[in-house]
Protein backbone atom coordinates (compact mmCIF):
# COMPACT_ATOMS: atom_id res chain seq x y z
CA UNK A 1 0.00 0.00 0.00
CA UNK A 2 1.27 3.46 -0.88
CA UNK A 3 1.85 6.10 1.80
CA UNK A 4 2.33 9.87 1.46
CA UNK A 5 3.03 12.29 4.32
CA UNK A 6 1.75 15.86 4.33
CA UNK A 7 2.82 18.45 6.90
CA UNK A 8 5.17 16.16 8.85
CA UNK A 9 8.10 13.75 8.53
CA UNK A 10 7.10 11.03 11.01
CA UNK A 11 7.46 8.34 8.40
CA UNK A 12 8.57 5.49 10.67
CA UNK A 13 5.69 5.81 13.13
CA UNK A 14 3.03 5.80 10.42
CA UNK A 15 4.73 3.29 8.16
CA UNK A 16 5.10 0.69 10.93
CA UNK A 17 1.42 0.96 11.84
CA UNK A 18 0.39 0.63 8.19
CA UNK A 19 2.51 -2.51 7.84
CA UNK A 20 0.94 -3.92 10.99
CA UNK A 21 -2.65 -3.21 9.98
CA UNK A 22 -2.22 -4.23 6.32
CA UNK A 23 0.40 -7.01 6.56
CA UNK A 24 -0.40 -8.50 3.17
CA UNK A 25 -0.07 -5.19 1.28
CA UNK A 26 3.45 -4.37 0.02
CA UNK A 27 4.69 -1.12 1.57
CA UNK A 28 5.48 1.73 -0.87
CA UNK A 29 6.52 5.14 0.43
CA UNK A 30 5.79 8.01 -1.96
CA UNK A 31 7.62 11.34 -2.11
CA UNK A 32 4.78 12.98 -4.08
CA UNK A 33 0.95 12.91 -4.00
CA UNK A 34 -0.61 10.07 -5.97
CA UNK A 35 -3.92 9.02 -7.42
CA UNK A 36 -5.69 5.79 -6.50
CA UNK A 37 -5.30 3.33 -3.64
CA UNK A 38 -3.10 4.27 -0.72
CA UNK A 39 -2.93 6.34 2.47
CA UNK A 40 -2.24 10.02 3.09
CA UNK A 41 -1.18 11.05 6.61
CA UNK A 42 -1.65 14.76 7.33
CA UNK A 43 -0.59 16.98 10.26
CA UNK A 44 -1.96 20.52 10.45
CA UNK A 45 -2.62 23.32 12.93
CA UNK A 46 -6.22 24.41 13.38
CA UNK A 47 -6.27 27.43 15.65
CA UNK A 48 -4.67 26.38 18.91
CA UNK A 49 -5.14 22.69 18.12
CA UNK A 50 -2.95 20.17 16.35
CA UNK A 51 -4.90 17.86 14.06
CA UNK A 52 -3.87 14.53 12.60
CA UNK A 53 -5.89 13.26 9.67
CA UNK A 54 -5.51 10.10 7.60
CA UNK A 55 -7.27 9.44 4.31
CA UNK A 56 -7.19 5.91 2.92
CA UNK A 57 -8.50 4.67 -0.41
CA UNK A 58 -8.50 0.89 -0.70
CA UNK A 59 -10.42 -1.64 -2.77
CA UNK A 60 -12.99 0.86 -3.98
CA UNK A 61 -13.63 2.48 -0.59
CA UNK A 62 -12.46 5.84 0.75
CA UNK A 63 -12.35 6.56 4.50
CA UNK A 64 -10.80 9.10 6.84
CA UNK A 65 -9.90 9.41 10.50
CA UNK A 66 -9.12 12.47 12.61
CA UNK A 67 -7.66 13.12 16.04
CA UNK A 68 -6.88 16.45 17.77
CA UNK A 69 -4.78 17.66 20.69
CA UNK A 70 -3.81 21.10 22.09
CA UNK A 71 -0.83 22.44 20.18
CA UNK A 72 0.69 23.48 23.50
CA UNK A 73 0.94 19.80 24.50
CA UNK A 74 2.94 18.81 21.42
CA UNK A 75 5.99 16.64 21.98
CA UNK A 76 7.59 14.18 19.57
CA UNK A 77 5.91 11.16 21.23
CA UNK A 78 2.56 12.96 21.42
CA UNK A 79 2.75 13.96 17.75
CA UNK A 80 3.53 10.41 16.68
CA UNK A 81 0.71 9.08 18.83
CA UNK A 82 -1.71 11.57 17.27
CA UNK A 83 -0.76 10.49 13.76
CA UNK A 84 -1.04 6.80 14.61
CA UNK A 85 -4.44 7.33 16.23
CA UNK A 86 -5.79 9.09 13.15
CA UNK A 87 -4.40 6.32 10.93
CA UNK A 88 -5.99 3.63 13.07
CA UNK A 89 -9.39 5.37 13.12
CA UNK A 90 -9.37 5.44 9.33
CA UNK A 91 -8.02 1.92 8.80
CA UNK A 92 -10.36 0.19 11.24
CA UNK A 93 -13.29 1.14 8.98
CA UNK A 94 -11.77 -1.00 6.22
CA UNK A 95 -10.71 -4.06 8.17
CA UNK A 96 -12.82 -7.16 8.63
CA UNK A 97 -11.87 -7.44 12.32
CA UNK A 98 -10.79 -5.01 15.01
CA UNK A 99 -6.97 -5.16 15.27
CA UNK A 100 -6.02 -6.79 18.55
CA UNK A 101 -3.23 -4.32 19.32
CA UNK A 102 -5.13 -1.27 18.08
CA UNK A 103 -2.86 1.65 17.22
CA UNK A 104 0.21 0.08 18.84
CA UNK A 105 2.77 -0.70 16.16
CA UNK A 106 5.88 -1.35 18.24
CA UNK A 107 7.41 -4.73 19.03
CA UNK A 108 7.42 -4.07 22.78
CA UNK A 109 3.91 -2.99 23.78
CA UNK A 110 4.59 -3.70 27.46
CA UNK A 111 7.23 -0.98 27.65
CA UNK A 112 4.44 1.60 27.85
CA UNK A 113 2.70 -0.06 30.77
CA UNK A 114 5.86 -1.21 32.53
CA UNK A 115 7.27 2.31 32.54
CA UNK A 116 3.95 3.67 33.74
CA UNK A 117 3.83 1.15 36.61
CA UNK A 118 7.42 1.91 37.58
CA UNK A 119 6.41 5.59 37.70
CA UNK A 120 3.64 4.76 40.16
CA UNK A 121 0.64 4.25 37.88
CA UNK A 122 -1.88 1.58 38.84
CA UNK A 123 -2.98 -1.34 36.74
CA UNK A 124 -6.30 0.48 36.22
CA UNK A 125 -4.44 3.56 34.95
CA UNK A 126 -2.48 1.42 32.49
CA UNK A 127 -5.61 -0.37 31.34
CA UNK A 128 -7.23 2.99 30.59
CA UNK A 129 -4.11 4.06 28.63
CA UNK A 130 -4.26 0.97 26.43
CA UNK A 131 -8.02 1.21 25.98
CA UNK A 132 -8.57 4.94 25.43
CA UNK A 133 -5.35 5.99 23.72
CA UNK A 134 -4.33 2.90 21.78
CA UNK A 135 -7.65 1.02 21.30
CA UNK A 136 -6.18 -2.31 22.44
CA UNK A 137 -8.67 -5.16 22.87
CA UNK A 138 -9.50 -6.44 26.39
CA UNK A 139 -7.70 -9.75 25.85
CA UNK A 140 -4.42 -8.09 24.82
CA UNK A 141 -4.73 -5.51 27.58
CA UNK A 142 -4.86 -8.32 30.11
CA UNK A 143 -1.75 -9.99 28.65
CA UNK A 144 0.07 -6.67 28.60
CA UNK A 145 -0.75 -5.73 32.19
CA UNK A 146 0.16 -9.14 33.60
CA UNK A 147 3.50 -9.12 31.78
CA UNK A 148 4.22 -5.61 33.03
CA UNK A 149 3.45 -6.63 36.61
CA UNK A 150 6.01 -9.44 36.23
CA UNK A 151 8.51 -6.89 34.87
CA UNK A 152 7.98 -4.62 37.87
CA UNK A 153 8.69 -7.58 40.17
CA UNK A 154 11.87 -8.36 38.22
CA UNK A 155 12.98 -4.71 38.25
CA UNK A 156 12.81 -4.70 42.06
CA UNK A 157 15.69 -7.20 42.12
CA UNK A 158 18.08 -4.83 40.31
CA UNK A 159 20.59 -2.24 41.43
CA UNK A 160 21.92 0.59 39.20
CA UNK A 161 25.18 -1.27 38.52
CA UNK A 162 23.65 -4.58 37.41
CA UNK A 163 23.79 -5.88 33.86
CA UNK A 164 23.13 -9.05 31.91
CA UNK A 165 25.71 -11.02 29.95
CA UNK A 166 24.85 -12.63 26.62
CA UNK A 167 27.05 -14.95 24.56
CA UNK A 168 25.97 -15.83 21.02
CA UNK A 169 26.87 -19.17 19.41
CA UNK A 170 25.74 -18.74 15.78
CA UNK A 171 25.71 -22.41 14.82
CA UNK A 172 22.93 -24.98 14.47
CA UNK A 173 23.07 -28.64 13.42
CA UNK A 174 20.88 -27.70 10.43
CA UNK A 175 18.68 -24.77 9.47
CA UNK A 176 14.94 -24.82 10.24
CA UNK A 177 12.62 -23.58 7.50
CA UNK A 178 11.03 -20.86 9.66
CA UNK A 179 14.32 -19.52 11.04
CA UNK A 180 15.88 -16.15 10.25
CA UNK A 181 18.22 -16.05 13.25
CA UNK A 182 21.90 -15.56 12.65
CA UNK A 183 23.35 -19.05 12.42
CA UNK A 184 25.48 -21.34 10.29
CA UNK A 185 24.76 -24.99 9.71
CA UNK A 186 27.34 -27.13 11.49
CA UNK A 187 27.04 -29.53 8.57
CA UNK A 188 28.39 -26.90 6.17
CA UNK A 189 30.56 -24.69 8.37
CA UNK A 190 31.60 -27.07 11.16
CA UNK A 191 35.27 -26.30 10.50
CA UNK A 192 34.64 -22.79 11.88
CA UNK A 193 33.36 -24.03 15.26
CA UNK A 194 36.77 -24.41 16.90
CA UNK A 195 38.33 -21.16 15.64
CA UNK A 196 35.11 -19.31 16.52
CA UNK A 197 35.21 -20.69 20.06
CA UNK A 198 38.90 -19.76 20.43
CA UNK A 199 38.09 -16.18 19.42
CA UNK A 200 35.06 -16.02 21.72
CA UNK A 201 37.21 -17.15 24.66
CA UNK A 202 39.61 -14.31 23.89
CA UNK A 203 36.69 -11.85 23.79
CA UNK A 204 35.43 -13.21 27.13
CA UNK A 205 38.86 -12.81 28.74
CA UNK A 206 39.36 -9.24 27.50
CA UNK A 207 35.82 -8.13 28.29
CA UNK A 208 35.94 -9.66 31.76
CA UNK A 209 39.21 -7.85 32.48
CA UNK A 210 37.71 -4.51 31.41
CA UNK A 211 34.45 -5.02 33.30
CA UNK A 212 36.28 -5.91 36.52
CA UNK A 213 37.58 -2.33 36.65
CA UNK A 214 34.02 -0.99 36.84
CA UNK A 215 31.37 -1.28 39.57
CA UNK A 216 29.11 -3.24 37.19
CA UNK A 217 28.37 -6.86 38.01
CA UNK A 218 26.56 -9.60 36.11
CA UNK A 219 23.02 -10.37 37.26
CA UNK A 220 21.86 -12.85 34.59
CA UNK A 221 23.74 -14.88 31.98
CA UNK A 222 22.20 -16.11 28.74
CA UNK A 223 23.98 -18.25 26.15
CA UNK A 224 21.96 -18.25 22.95
CA UNK A 225 22.33 -18.65 19.23
CA UNK A 226 21.84 -20.49 17.00
CA UNK A 227 21.96 -23.54 19.18
CA UNK A 228 24.79 -23.39 21.76
CA UNK A 229 24.58 -27.13 22.38
CA UNK A 230 25.81 -27.66 18.83
CA UNK A 231 29.16 -27.37 20.63
CA UNK A 232 30.62 -30.63 21.91
CA UNK A 233 30.74 -31.37 25.63
CA UNK A 234 34.46 -30.41 25.88
CA UNK A 235 33.81 -27.19 23.95
CA UNK A 236 30.89 -26.30 26.23
CA UNK A 237 33.10 -26.97 29.24
CA UNK A 238 35.76 -24.58 27.93
CA UNK A 239 33.13 -21.90 27.32
CA UNK A 240 31.53 -22.13 30.75
CA UNK A 241 34.89 -22.30 32.51
CA UNK A 242 36.03 -19.12 30.73
CA UNK A 243 32.88 -17.25 31.72
CA UNK A 244 33.19 -18.26 35.38
CA UNK A 245 36.92 -17.41 35.45
CA UNK A 246 36.69 -13.97 33.84
CA UNK A 247 33.38 -12.65 35.21
CA UNK A 248 32.20 -12.24 38.79
CA UNK A 249 29.12 -14.46 38.96
CA UNK A 250 28.54 -14.21 42.72
CA UNK A 251 25.37 -12.13 42.30
CA UNK A 252 23.92 -14.05 39.33
CA UNK A 253 20.21 -14.75 39.72
CA UNK A 254 19.79 -16.87 36.60
CA UNK A 255 22.15 -18.65 34.19
CA UNK A 256 20.47 -19.90 31.02
CA UNK A 257 21.72 -21.99 28.12
CA UNK A 258 19.48 -22.22 25.07
CA UNK A 259 19.78 -25.96 24.52
CA UNK A 260 17.03 -25.61 21.94
CA UNK A 261 17.22 -28.52 19.55
CA UNK A 262 16.62 -31.85 21.37
CA UNK A 263 18.85 -33.56 18.82
CA UNK A 264 21.88 -31.70 20.24
CA UNK A 265 21.40 -32.84 23.84
CA UNK A 266 22.83 -35.82 25.67
CA UNK A 267 23.63 -36.70 29.27
CA UNK A 268 27.29 -35.67 28.94
CA UNK A 269 26.49 -32.15 27.74
CA UNK A 270 23.81 -31.66 30.40
CA UNK A 271 26.24 -32.75 33.10
CA UNK A 272 28.76 -30.20 31.80
CA UNK A 273 26.12 -27.45 31.94
CA UNK A 274 25.14 -28.38 35.48
CA UNK A 275 28.76 -28.45 36.72
CA UNK A 276 29.39 -25.14 34.96
CA UNK A 277 26.81 -23.30 37.05
CA UNK A 278 23.93 -23.20 34.56
CA UNK A 279 20.58 -22.99 36.37
CA UNK A 280 18.11 -22.91 33.47
CA UNK A 281 17.96 -24.66 30.09
CA UNK A 282 15.58 -24.64 27.14
CA UNK A 283 14.35 -27.80 25.43
CA UNK A 284 12.41 -26.47 22.47
CA UNK A 285 10.25 -28.79 20.37
CA UNK A 286 8.37 -25.99 18.46
CA UNK A 287 5.75 -28.68 17.81
CA UNK A 288 5.15 -32.22 19.02
CA UNK A 289 3.70 -33.27 15.65
CA UNK A 290 6.27 -35.41 13.84
CA UNK A 291 4.88 -34.59 10.39
CA UNK A 292 5.16 -30.86 11.04
CA UNK A 293 8.69 -31.28 12.44
CA UNK A 294 9.75 -33.01 9.24
CA UNK A 295 8.14 -30.34 7.10
CA UNK A 296 10.01 -27.50 8.81
CA UNK A 297 13.37 -29.26 8.74
CA UNK A 298 13.67 -30.20 12.42
CA UNK A 299 15.66 -33.43 12.52
CA UNK A 300 14.09 -34.83 15.66
CA UNK A 301 10.79 -36.30 16.79
CA UNK A 302 8.43 -35.65 19.67
CA UNK A 303 9.91 -38.70 21.35
CA UNK A 304 13.36 -37.08 21.12
CA UNK A 305 11.99 -34.03 22.89
CA UNK A 306 10.60 -36.12 25.73
CA UNK A 307 13.92 -37.98 25.98
CA UNK A 308 15.92 -34.73 26.12
CA UNK A 309 13.57 -33.27 28.73
CA UNK A 310 13.93 -36.40 30.90
CA UNK A 311 17.73 -36.20 30.61
CA UNK A 312 17.65 -32.57 31.73
CA UNK A 313 15.61 -33.53 34.79
CA UNK A 314 17.97 -36.41 35.55
CA UNK A 315 20.91 -33.98 35.34
CA UNK A 316 19.32 -31.94 38.11
CA UNK A 317 17.66 -29.11 36.18
CA UNK A 318 14.35 -28.02 37.69
CA UNK A 319 14.12 -24.77 35.70
CA UNK A 320 13.37 -25.75 32.10
CA UNK A 321 11.81 -23.67 29.33
CA UNK A 322 10.00 -25.06 26.30
CA UNK A 323 8.96 -23.24 23.09
CA UNK A 324 6.06 -23.87 20.74
CA UNK A 325 5.17 -22.06 17.51
CA UNK A 326 1.58 -21.38 16.50
CA UNK A 327 0.96 -21.26 12.75
CA UNK A 328 3.55 -23.70 11.42
CA UNK A 329 2.72 -25.03 7.93
CA UNK A 330 1.01 -28.38 8.06
CA UNK A 331 -0.18 -27.87 11.62
CA UNK A 332 -3.79 -27.47 12.74
CA UNK A 333 -5.64 -26.10 15.75
CA UNK A 334 -6.08 -29.65 17.03
CA UNK A 335 -2.42 -30.45 16.40
CA UNK A 336 -1.23 -27.36 18.24
CA UNK A 337 -3.54 -28.15 21.17
CA UNK A 338 -2.12 -31.68 21.33
CA UNK A 339 1.46 -30.34 21.26
CA UNK A 340 0.70 -27.95 24.09
CA UNK A 341 -0.97 -30.68 26.14
CA UNK A 342 2.11 -32.91 25.77
CA UNK A 343 4.39 -30.07 26.90
CA UNK A 344 2.16 -29.23 29.86
CA UNK A 345 2.31 -32.87 30.94
CA UNK A 346 6.06 -32.34 31.43
CA UNK A 347 5.42 -29.29 33.67
CA UNK A 348 8.16 -26.96 32.38
CA UNK A 349 8.85 -23.89 34.48
CA UNK A 350 8.33 -21.63 31.46
CA UNK A 351 6.53 -22.23 28.19
CA UNK A 352 6.89 -19.66 25.43
CA UNK A 353 4.24 -19.59 22.72
CA UNK A 354 5.56 -17.95 19.56
CA UNK A 355 3.48 -16.95 16.58
CA UNK A 356 5.02 -17.85 13.24
CA UNK A 357 6.76 -14.86 11.66
CA UNK A 358 7.49 -15.17 7.94
CA UNK A 359 10.77 -13.28 7.93
CA UNK A 360 12.70 -12.35 4.85
CA UNK A 361 15.68 -14.46 5.90
CA UNK A 362 13.67 -17.65 6.31
CA UNK A 363 12.83 -20.39 3.83
CA UNK A 364 9.13 -20.10 4.66
CA UNK A 365 9.09 -16.52 3.39
CA UNK A 366 9.80 -17.88 -0.08
CA UNK A 367 7.45 -20.85 0.13
CA UNK A 368 3.90 -19.88 1.09
CA UNK A 369 2.44 -23.38 0.77
CA UNK A 370 0.62 -24.50 3.88
CA UNK A 371 0.25 -20.99 5.31
CA UNK A 372 -2.47 -21.11 7.95
CA UNK A 373 -5.24 -18.48 7.94
CA UNK A 374 -5.02 -15.88 10.70
CA UNK A 375 -8.31 -17.19 12.11
CA UNK A 376 -6.75 -20.62 12.69
CA UNK A 377 -3.67 -19.09 14.33
CA UNK A 378 -5.90 -17.05 16.60
CA UNK A 379 -7.81 -20.21 17.53
CA UNK A 380 -4.49 -21.83 18.45
CA UNK A 381 -3.44 -18.88 20.59
CA UNK A 382 -6.76 -18.44 22.38
CA UNK A 383 -7.17 -22.14 23.14
CA UNK A 384 -3.54 -22.22 24.20
CA UNK A 385 -4.04 -19.33 26.60
CA UNK A 386 -7.04 -21.06 28.14
CA UNK A 387 -5.07 -24.29 28.64
CA UNK A 388 -2.04 -22.49 30.08
CA UNK A 389 -4.10 -20.49 32.56
CA UNK A 390 -5.96 -23.62 33.60
CA UNK A 391 -2.59 -25.26 34.29
CA UNK A 392 -1.54 -22.35 36.55
CA UNK A 393 0.68 -20.42 34.13
CA UNK A 394 0.63 -16.61 33.81
CA UNK A 395 2.30 -14.28 31.25
CA UNK A 396 5.64 -12.80 32.26
CA UNK A 397 6.89 -11.24 29.03
CA UNK A 398 5.67 -10.64 25.50
CA UNK A 399 6.78 -9.06 22.28
CA UNK A 400 5.71 -8.74 18.69
CA UNK A 401 7.57 -9.13 15.40
CA UNK A 402 7.17 -7.92 11.87
CA UNK A 403 5.45 -10.27 9.44
CA UNK A 404 3.73 -12.25 12.19
CA UNK A 405 0.66 -14.31 11.34
CA UNK A 406 -2.33 -12.09 12.10
CA UNK A 407 -0.13 -9.45 13.80
CA UNK A 408 -0.34 -11.42 17.04
CA UNK A 409 2.45 -11.80 19.62
CA UNK A 410 4.93 -14.07 21.34
CA UNK A 411 4.18 -14.70 25.02
CA UNK A 412 6.32 -16.25 27.72
CA UNK A 413 4.27 -18.10 30.34
CA UNK A 414 5.53 -18.99 33.81
CA UNK A 415 4.63 -21.24 36.65
CA UNK A 416 4.47 -19.47 40.06
CA UNK A 417 7.94 -18.36 41.12
CA UNK A 418 9.55 -19.33 37.79
CA UNK A 419 10.15 -16.07 35.96
CA UNK A 420 12.68 -16.01 33.11
CA UNK A 421 14.51 -12.89 34.27
CA UNK A 422 16.87 -12.37 31.32
CA UNK A 423 13.92 -12.32 28.92
CA UNK A 424 12.32 -9.51 30.91
CA UNK A 425 15.49 -7.47 31.40
CA UNK A 426 16.38 -7.69 27.72
CA UNK A 427 12.90 -7.11 26.31
CA UNK A 428 11.90 -4.33 28.69
CA UNK A 429 15.39 -2.74 28.53
CA UNK A 430 15.49 -2.43 32.32
CA UNK A 431 19.28 -2.51 32.44
CA UNK A 432 22.30 -2.84 30.19
CA UNK A 433 23.10 -6.03 28.28
CA UNK A 434 26.70 -6.85 27.40
CA UNK A 435 26.73 -9.18 24.38
CA UNK A 436 29.63 -11.30 23.19
CA UNK A 437 30.06 -13.70 20.30
CA UNK A 438 28.37 -13.86 16.92
CA UNK A 439 25.32 -11.71 16.26
CA UNK A 440 25.16 -10.27 19.75
CA UNK A 441 23.84 -6.75 20.35
CA UNK A 442 25.01 -4.89 23.42
CA UNK A 443 22.65 -2.28 24.86
CA UNK A 444 23.69 0.41 27.29
CA UNK A 445 20.57 1.71 29.02
CA UNK A 446 21.21 5.24 30.21
CA UNK A 447 19.41 6.78 33.19
CA UNK A 448 17.28 8.89 30.83
CA UNK A 449 16.11 5.71 29.07
CA UNK A 450 18.11 6.35 25.89
CA UNK A 451 20.10 3.44 24.47
CA UNK A 452 23.57 2.96 23.06
CA UNK A 453 23.60 -0.12 20.82
CA UNK A 454 26.59 -2.06 19.55
CA UNK A 455 26.37 -5.01 17.15
CA UNK A 456 28.86 -7.81 16.88
CA UNK A 457 29.40 -9.24 13.38
CA UNK A 458 26.57 -11.60 12.52
CA UNK A 459 28.26 -14.65 11.05
CA UNK A 460 31.22 -16.72 12.30
CA UNK A 461 33.46 -15.89 9.34
CA UNK A 462 32.81 -12.15 9.77
CA UNK A 463 33.36 -12.43 13.51
CA UNK A 464 36.76 -14.00 12.93
CA UNK A 465 37.93 -11.62 10.21
CA UNK A 466 36.75 -8.53 12.14
CA UNK A 467 37.87 -9.70 15.56
CA UNK A 468 40.14 -6.72 16.29
CA UNK A 469 37.14 -4.45 15.70
CA UNK A 470 35.08 -6.65 18.05
CA UNK A 471 37.56 -6.13 20.87
CA UNK A 472 37.72 -2.40 20.22
CA UNK A 473 33.94 -2.13 20.36
CA UNK A 474 33.98 -3.90 23.75
CA UNK A 475 36.46 -1.30 25.03
CA UNK A 476 34.26 1.54 23.79
CA UNK A 477 31.14 0.00 25.32
CA UNK A 478 32.66 -0.54 28.76
CA UNK A 479 34.16 2.96 28.74
CA UNK A 480 30.65 4.25 28.06
CA UNK A 481 29.35 2.13 30.96
CA UNK A 482 31.82 3.80 33.28
CA UNK A 483 30.62 7.27 32.32
CA UNK A 484 27.11 6.31 33.45
CA UNK A 485 28.14 5.51 37.05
Amino acid sequence: MRLFLEGHAERYAVEQLQMSLFPDEPMEYCERPFEGDGAVSVLRRVGDMLEGETRIQWKGRAVSGQRRMPASAETVPARRRLLQQSYYLAAVQLLAETPAWGALAGVRPTKLTTRAMLDGKTAADCDALLREVYFVTPERRRLCLEASQAAVEAAALLSPTDLSLYAGIPFCPSRCAYCSFVSQSAEREGKLLEPFLDALLREIAETGRLLAATPFRVRTVYIGGGTPTTLSAPQLERLLEAISRHFDLERVLEYTVEAGRPDTLDAEKLAVLKRGGVTRVSVNPQTMQDGVLERIGRRHTAADTRRAYALAREAGFDDINMDLIAGLPGDSAAGFAASLAQCLDLQPSNLTVHTLARKRGSGLNLDRRGVLPAAVVEQMLRAGETALRAAGYTPYYLYRQKYMSGSFENVGWRRPGRTGLYNIYMMEELHSVLSLGGGGMSKLVRPDGKLLRQHNPKYPREYLTQFDDVLQSRRVFIAALQTET
